[in-house]
């Protein structure tokens, strides 16, 4: 490849839709190249055409029901340039996986729910390298570590639906670097990851970039990562490139009035300094709003959590027989008042989302209490729980697609819980149906669609509707936010502190967001290991952290200013403990020391 040239060269590039009223255009003449060693982050609002765009360029668009309709996709292989366009069927399979490697943006979606971690991994480097396999277990294993998985030995023996969200989208990046590819394309890859961990895997798709002159096409609504990772940065609207640049003049000196508005609504770590309550977030093409928030009630408790815990039996053997518990949620005790947002932060796998199940049941807890306005969740007989408990508690999931029936209706979906508690019906219930899509900015044409024909950003959206259809009293927000562009997710939380101040909803809120979390949380817990490390008003967690893990969740956030780079090559990669004790090991409680009133920090030796 002569110097200089590019590695991809996409040229009015035009892919359109089968729709029931004719093709619907995915993407509108867009054109970019990326040079070897290069990282090009494209960014943009959920349904702009980013992830539109790299499906074509691994010819994967069409298994969605999309073809390319126009334009060149040139790949430069040492054979010579490929149009990807027009090319064989065999030649894109060598390709995939081995030139041009890709990390979906869902991972439970990606992997194959019947097959090992293992034999997932293994299998393209058998096919593509040529490897036996006790060398391909070997190179696996390598890559488990590389992307900081605790554990790796057990985890190449697990399926994924035993592994948390985090945890499986470190498997799609393990697998998609796996044969050193030279173009990766990374679709929202540190989505599901906390601050820590995606520090880590930023800083290895950095590394690897310099050190083997792969290319990177970098798909993200978080502009922060974007000023922290971007060579080059291209904004796209409605299937149409509107802005490229280098990403210091994208950021310090933006052309169209889209890039500022994207730029403007993206929360920064440290802007409620001083601030008692939450604030709303700053729209699209609005200057920042005072907070019209109603005054905080008094405070009466709707959630009391007294000694959860929850622990999963590791099988083993040949008669698939428990030899171990994973210690998920250990002794965690917390009040949610009624009106109040409760924000759980911690990394991948510390056990967020399996304490925030446990208080739906929807795993069963080893033990403790669960009191909704008093009543015991966890004495609840599975009747009462259907009908009372699920009635006044919902959840948003992490991965909006898992949870979305692929057979039913939008609207089919959203009305479900409605018919189901009998709080509507008829006329009544398609005007209800359609405030909720008009509530989570979804326009009213999409009722009639079903999910895959959905961004993910938009499908997280009709879980958020979904999960407001019933009106309950609290809901249990795991990432619920994460999957979305920072204009839409400004909008969704607004919306979600409006019906907080309206009706007196209350929210705990699971995320790896640390400036979301800080502008919409009235306190705040941080997990480690399945257990509660610090908890404190957001003021106190957020300006004043006492744990050592809290602090380094803080420096780990990147920063939104590609002039003070973060990822370092000689980040601290920290061992990560493993939460897996043998049968009948029964730890200490937790024991915390108030260092203010509110403000309780887990003793050392309990971490």
């Amino acid at each position: 490849m002569p110097d200089g040239s590019p590695l991809v060269s996409i040229d009015n590039l035009r892919v359109e839709f089968r729709g029931e009223d004719g093709p619907i255009v995915g993407v509108e003449d867009v054109s970019f190249s990326i040079k070897p060693g290069e990282t090009v982050c494209v960014v943009g609002e959920s349904g702009s055409g980013k992830s539109v765009t790299s499906l074509s360029l691994m010819r994967l668009v069409e298994f969605g029901g999309g073809r390319i309709a126009g334009g060149k996709l040139e790949f430069a292989r040492d054979s010579g340039v490929l149009d990807v366009a027009d090319a064989d069927p065999e030649i894109m399979q060598q390709i995939r996986g081995n030139e041009i490697g890709m990390i979906f943006q869902e991972p439970m979606t990606s992997l194959n729910p019947v097959f090992t971690v293992e034999r997932q991994m293994t299998d393209g480097l058998r096919l593509h390298r040529g490897l036996s396999q006790s060398k391909a277990r070997a190179r696996a294993l390598e890559l488990l570590k590389q992307v900081r998985i605790p554990e790796p030995e057990r985890r190449l023996k697990q399926y994924p639906h035993e592994l948390s969200g985090g945890m499986r989208q470190r498997v799609v990046i393990a697998m998609a670097m796996a044969c050193e590819p030279r173009l990766l394309i990374a679709d929202e890859p540190t989505t599901a990851l906390d601050v820590t961990i995606q520090a880590e895997i930023l800083a290895l798709i950095d590394r690897l970039k310099r050190e083997t002159g792969m290319a990177v096409l970098f798909i993200t609504h978080d502009m922060a990562v974007v000023a922290q990772m971007a060579d080059r940065v291209v904004v796209m609207f409605r299937g149409n490139l509107v802005e490229e640049g280098p990403v210091e003049q994208i950021f310090t000196n933006p052309q169209q009035d889209y890039t500022k508005a994207l730029l403007a609504a993206v929360p920064r770590l440290g802007e409620m300094r001083g601030k008692p309550a939450p604030e709303p977030m700053r729209l699209v093409g609005q200057s920042p709003v005072e907070a019209d928030l109603k005054p905080a009630r008094k405070p009466e408790p709707l959630l009391e959590v007294q000694n959860l815990t929850t622990r999963y039996p590791v099988k083993g053997g040949v008669f698939r027989r428990p030899v171990a518990n994973v210690h998920a949620v250990e002794d965690v005790s917390f009040t949610i008042n009624k009106g109040e947002t409760l924000a759980l932060v911690g990394e991948s796998g510390c056990g967020k989302s399996s304490c925030g199940r446990s208080i739906l049941r929807l795993t069963e807890p080893t033990s403790g209490k669960v009191l909704l306005d008093r009543t015991d969740i966890i004495a609840m007989n599975d009747r009462d729980l259907r009908r009372r408990g699920w009635r006044d508690m919902q959840m948003v999931f992490q991965d909006p697609f898992a949870s979305l029936n692929p057979y039913m209706r939008l609207k089919d979906q959203v009305a479900e819980p409605l018919m189901n508690y009998g709080l509507a019906s008829g006329s009544e219930l398609k005007d209800r149906i359609a405030t909720l899509f008009d509530h989570v900015e979804l326009p009213r044409s999409f009722m009639t669609r079903f999910p895959h024909e959905l961004s993910g950003g938009q499908r997280q959206r009709i879980a958020i509707a979904r999960a407001l259809a019933v009106n309950p009293k609290l809901i249990v927000a795991d990432e619920a936010v994460s999957a979305l562009d920072v204009s839409v997710q400004a909008q969704v939380l607004n919306l979600m502190m409006e019906l907080q101040s309206e009706f007196g909803i209350s929210f705990l809120f699971i995320s790896h967001d640390m400036a979301v979390v800080e502008r919409v949380s009235h306190r705040v817990g941080v997990m480690y290991l399945g257990r509660l490390v610090e908890t404190g008003s957001r003021a106190q967690v957020f300006e004043n952290p006492q744990h050592s893990y809290t602090r380094s969740l803080m420096s780990a956030v990147p920063v939104a200013d590609p002039t003070r780079k973060t990822i370092r090559d000689d980040l601290n990669f920290r061992p990560i403990p493993s939460p897996v004790f043998p049968l009948g090991h029964e730890p200490g409680p937790s024991e915390y020391t108030e260092v203010a009133p509110g403000h309780l920090v887990l003793k050392d030796n309990k971490t």
